[in-house]
């Protein structure tokens, strides 16, 4: 199963709290924090929400 590891490139402060949340639900606890998640359309759509945030790096 492909893997996407989503790297925080800026910061969260003044941003609504719906991002704030979904920033955090991806498990996102700093600038420059990179995690690993399986691809699946839930975590497309959660990092679609705050693609001004984060950045992708799609494994194998």
């Amino acid at each position: 199963m492909a893997k996407l590891k989503i790297k925080q490139v800026k910061s969260i402060i003044g941003r609504p709290q719906k991002q704030k949340k979904t920033v955090r639900a991806l498990g996102l606890k700093r600038i420059n924090h990179v995690v690993e998640h399986n691809d699946s359309s839930e975590i497309r759509g959660m990092v679609n929400k705050v693609n001004h945030l984060v950045e992708i790096l799609e494994t194998k």
